[in-house]
C-alpha cells in the first residue's frame, strides 16, 4: 500500500504530470527525492516512430555532460535498447534483468552510456495505455542498490502512472482536435462570441476579437454587452438576443452586419449550457467575415471558374446577395452590361441562376482560401 505521504506528494503529482510544464517534472523531482536517487525519468517512444530513431525523455535529477548528450543525440540513441527490450508490462526490472553483459550491444550500451552516465543502479517499468501509447519510469542510482521495498513502490505506481498516462494521451488527442478545428474556422474567417441572457460576452474566440478589431460594425460596450455600431442594427441585435434569451425563439438568426469588411453573424441558442461559477452562457454569436482583399478573391474566383476578371468581379458581387441593379452600381456598370455578363458566369459555371451561384461559391475551396 501507499503511505499517505506517497499518496499525498507522489499520486497527486503523478495526475497532475499531463498539465505540468515540462510533463510529469514535480512527480519526477518528488519520485527522485524519494528513492534517494539521482535520476528520474519517463522515456515515449510513439508508435509510428521505427526502432532506431530518438526517443523522447523527460528527467529529473543528475544529466549527463552537454558533451555527452550530444554523442547521445548524434549516434548512441541507435543503439539504446531499452525502448526494444521484451519486457512485461507493469513488472518493475533491474539493470541485470534487462542487459546481459554476454550480449555484445548490451555490453556496448553500458559501457559507452550507462557507466558515463554515473547509472550503475537501475529499476524501470514500461507501461501502456489502452491506445498503445507506451512509456518507460526509470530511476537510477550510481553507488548503492535499490531495496525491494523502492521497488514495491514503483509497482504500486505503474497503475495510476498508466492511468495518467491514458489522461495525457487522451489531452494530446483533443489539443490536436482543437487546433486543427480552430486551423479551419481561421480559414474559413468564423469566430464565435458566447454571450449570457442580458447579452453580455461571457468568452470570445481568438479569430472573433481579430474580426472585431476591423471595424466591422460590432463592439463590445464597456458594460460587456455586444453592441451593433449602427442604431438599427443595434436594435435588431437586442431584440434577437432577447427572444434567444427567453426563449422566445429557438430558430438561429441570420444577420448582416457589414458589407465592407463583409461580416455576417448567426445568434443561435445553446442547447447544452454549462453551469459554472461565472456567468451561464445562453446563446452564441457566430461571425463570419471575409479576410480576403476585393481583389484577391476576384482572381481566386477567376482561376477557379475559368471567369475573365470583369465576369469575377461581378460573381463576387452577385454571390454575396446583390442585386443585378445593386451590383451593376457598385461596379459602375450598366444594369445591360452587368446581365449579359451574368449570363456569361452562369454558363460558365453551370448555375441556373444566382442561388446557384451563391451555392457554388459558398461551397467552393474558395472557403478555406
Amino acid at each position: 500500500m501507499l503511505t499517505i505521504i506517497d499518496q499525498n506528494d507522489l499520486l497527486t503529482a503523478l495526475y497532475d504530470g499531463p498539465f505540468d510544464q515540462p510533463l510529469w517534472s514535480t512527480f519526477l523531482e518528488r519520485l527522485r527525492a524519494r528513492l534517494n536517487a539521482t535520476y528520474a525519468g519517463i522515456v515515449f517512444r510513439p508508435p509510428d516512430r521505427p526502432e532506431g530513431s530518438r526517443i523522447i525523455e523527460l528527467s529529473a535529477g543528475e544529466r549527463p555532460s552537454p558533451e555527452f548528450s550530444a554523442r547521445y543525440r548524434e549516434r548512441l540513441y541507435k543503439a539504446d535498447p531499452f525502448p526494444t527490450l521484451p519486457m512485461r508490462d507493469g513488472r518493475v526490472y533491474s539493470l541485470p534483468e534487462l542487459l546481459s553483459p554476454d550480449n555484445p550491444e548490451h555490453a556496448a550500451f553500458l559501457r559507452d552510456m550507462l557507466e558515463p552516465s554515473g547509472f550503475r543502479f537501475m529499476r524501470m517499468v514500461r507501461v501502456t495505455e489502452p491506445g498503445g501509447i507506451s512509456a518507460w519510469l526509470n530511476v537510477a542510482r550510481s553507488k548503492s542498490d535499490f531495496t525491494a521495498a523502492d521497488s514495491a513502490l514503483l509497482d504500486r505506481l505503474a497503475l495510476h502512472f498508466r492511468r495518467s498516462l491514458r489522461n495525457h494521451v487522451a489531452l494530446e488527442r483533443e489539443r490536436l482536435h482543437a487546433s486543427v478545428a480552430d486551423a479551419v474556422l481561421q480559414r474559413l474567417d468564423f469566430g464565435w462570441i458566447t454571450l449570457d441572457a442580458t447579452g453580455c460576452v461571457v468568452e470570445t474566440s481568438p479569430q472573433a476579437q481579430r474580426i472585431l478589431q476591423h471595424d466591422c460594425g460590432l463592439r463590445i460596450a464597456r458594460n460587456g454587452r455586444l453592441t451593433a455600431t449602427r442604431a438599427a442594427l443595434d436594435k435588431r441585435l437586442t431584440e434577437t438576443m432577447r427572444d434567444l434569451a427567453t426563449g422566445a425563439s429557438e430558430r438561429p438568426r441570420a444577420i448582416n452586419v457589414s458589407r465592407d469588411p463583409w461580416v455576417d453573424m448567426l445568434l443561435a441558442p445553446i442547447v447544452h449550457r454549462m453551469e459554472s461559477t461565472g456567468r451561464t452562457a445562453v446563446m452564441t454569436a457566430y461571425l463570419q467575415g471575409d479576410n480576403q482583399s476585393i481583389e484577391g478573391r476576384h482572381e481566386q474566383i477567376a482561376e477557379l471558374f475559368g471567369l475573365l476578371p470583369s465576369e469575377a468581379r461581378l460573381a463576387l458581387a452577385l454571390s454575396r446577395g446583390l442585386s443585378i441593379a445593386e451590383a451593376a452600381e457598385s461596379l459602375g456598370l450598366t444594369i445591360e452590361t452587368a446581365r449579359n455578363y451574368s449570363k456569361k458566369i452562369y454558363a460558365k459555371m453551370g448555375a441556373r441562376g444566382q442561388p446557384d451561384l451563391i451555392r457554388f461559391i459558398l461551397t467552393s475551396v474558395l472557403a478555406l482560401a
